[in-house]
This record gives structure tokens, sequence and C-alpha cells, in this order.
């Protein structure tokens, strides 16, 4: 199969010679056939197959990545028949069950008549390109996470807030299920900041976010960092009795944290006022009428003396 009298239409010692010197690997099929006419010798050193083992296209297809294979072979096959030059990518196997990434470049000679007479192409190692590319990805799904995800506290911020309130809105007026909002203050934080300093304040911040997490019940619950001292936590399908139990699992738990608070005039530790609100979503209610609603309970409950909850009775 190296004899260059089977190569045919590749060319000449000379063309030969510069074949074999390159990276890529040459190589033709016999359309008639499936037969391998030729492939390079620097098939060898890459996958560790000797080249005199490259029969027929079976032999291809066999040393292909099983999650690969299918869909790689029925794309090359029905992109031949149809006369269209392709390429692939795919995870060629190597005789120590190993894989190597390759780009396969395939080019279909014709006949007079149009018919497929051959197939001829080239292989690439691609691997270190994949390893970049994979790099990349991975790159973006954690800048992606970070995008949804308070700096500070850890939990879900502002922007993962809205994006999800969107969703669940509209998953709860198509299924006529409830959705339900917990606004949470902490009470004079800016007296604590003041007093305790900016770095015990952040400390403070995170140890409530952490808290507000421990107190969702749902799968799809979510508590996030609404902004500054202020926290949101969303509710899909709970009705206004679960929230409720939820808005008073914060405050406990927030208790239990015994934050100490000095200057605080609802005692010695840091308390939190909490708005509620539940509706079921509707055309003449829209997702910013239902916060600035639960936002006037909470708005409320600092009126009210802080350190408690108030929950809308109608929206």
């Amino acid at each position: 199969m190296s004899d260059m009298s089977d190569v045919g239409e590749l060319g000449s010692d000379v063309y030969k010679t510069l074949l074999e010197s390159t990276k890529a690997i040459p190589w033709k099929i016999d359309w008639a056939t499936m037969r391998f006419a030729y492939i390079g010798p620097q098939i060898e050193p890459l996958l560790g197959w000797r080249q005199d083992s490259w029969i027929s296209a079976e032999d291809w297809a066999a040393r292909i990545h099983p999650d690969d294979r299918d869909y790689v072979v029925n794309f090359c096959i029905s992109q031949s028949k149809a006369g269209v030059d392709h390429e692939a990518d795919y995870r060629a196997l190597t005789r120590d069950n190993g894989y190597v990434w390759i780009r396969d470049v395939v080019h279909v000679v014709r006949k007079e008549n149009g018919e497929v007479d051959a197939l001829v192409g080239f292989m690439f190692d691609i691997s270190e390109r994949k390893k970049t590319e994979e790099k990349l990805l991975s790159l973006q799904r954690e800048l992606e996470a970070l995008s949804f995800k308070d700096g500070l506290t850890g939990i879900a911020n502002r922007r993962r807030f809205d994006a999800s309130l969107s969703t669940e809105w509209e998953s709860a007026r198509s299924s006529g299920q409830p959705l339900s909002l917990i606004l949470l203050d902490i009470d004079f934080f800016k007296q604590y900041n003041d007093l305790y300093g900016h770095i015990q304040g952040d400390a403070c911040l995170t140890a409530v976010a952490q808290t507000l997490n421990l107190a969702l019940a749902g799968p799809r619950d979510l508590a996030a960092r609404y902004g500054g001292e202020e926290f949101v936590l969303m509710l899909p399908e709970t009705d206004a009795a679960g929230a409720l139990a939820v808005a008073n699992r914060c405050r406990r738990l927030i208790e239990r944290q015994d934050i100490a608070h000095v200057k605080s005039p609802n005692g010695r530790s840091v308390t939190a006022s909490i708005g509620v609100g539940t509706v079921v979503p509707h055309d003449g209610l829209s997702p910013t009428d239902f916060i600035q609603a639960v936002d006037r309970q909470l708005y409320a409950a600092k009126q009210n003396g802080r350190d408690r909850i108030e929950v809308a009775d109608h929206i």
C-alpha cells in the first residue's frame, strides 16, 4: 500500500516525498471497493496503527471513537454519495487505547460521467486545538456561572433573580400555580457598618445570605442578593401559608446566628424586616407590579418597628 504505484493520481515520487514530509496525513480510498489505495506513513507514529493495516474503510470506521463513530461515518458516506467535499472532526483511537482528535478533510473525485471515483483527503492532528477550545469553553462556563453569582455572598445575584423571575412568572401563569416572593432587609445596617467597619459588614451580609439559603425548601426556590443589604427569596408553586412559613424560618435562622449589633434599637444582635407576597400571575399584573407590592410590605415592616414580617393580603 505504501508503494507509490498504488497511489495512482496522487502523483510522482517527488510529490510523494512532499506529501510524506508534511504533518498532515494524505490518503486515498477507491470508491468502488472502499479500500485504501494509499495512506501516508505519518499515520503510524500518530496513532500507532501500522501503515499496511489500513486496508479498507471498515478499518477507518473501527478506529473512530464509539461516541463519534455513527455520526461521522453516516455524515461522510452521505456527503460522499452526494459528491460533496466535506470535513469532519472526530476522535481517532490509538493502538494503546487512547485517542487523538482528527480533522479529516475530504475531496470527492468524480469520473467523466459524474459518478464518484475515489475519495482523497488529509487527516490533521487537531488535539492541541481541541484542548484550547475545551479550556475556553470551561472558562466561558465559569464566567457564565460567575455572572449569575453575587461576588460577595456567593448566592445568586440580581441578574440571576431577574432571569429566574421571568421564567417562573410565565410558568406560573401557564399552570395557574401560585408564586411567592419574600423581600428581606437587614435592620440598621448602616449603623452596623459604621460601628464594626465594612469588612465585618461584608461578613454579616455573607452570613445572612448563607442562612437564607438554608431556609429554602422547594427544588426551584431561589435566594438572591437584591442589592446592598436587601435580599429576595423566590418560591415557585408556594402558597401564602408556605411563604409565611419560609419567612418565619428566615427570621428564626437569623436570630440563631446571633450576630452582634450593639447599636441596634431592637436588641443586641442583627435582625431583619421582611415583606411577603403571593400571587397567581395574570394578564393584568406584571412581575414589576408584584415586586413593588411586596416591597411595600417590606417598607411597612420597617415603618412598624422593624424585626417583623408584613404580608400582602391582596395583590
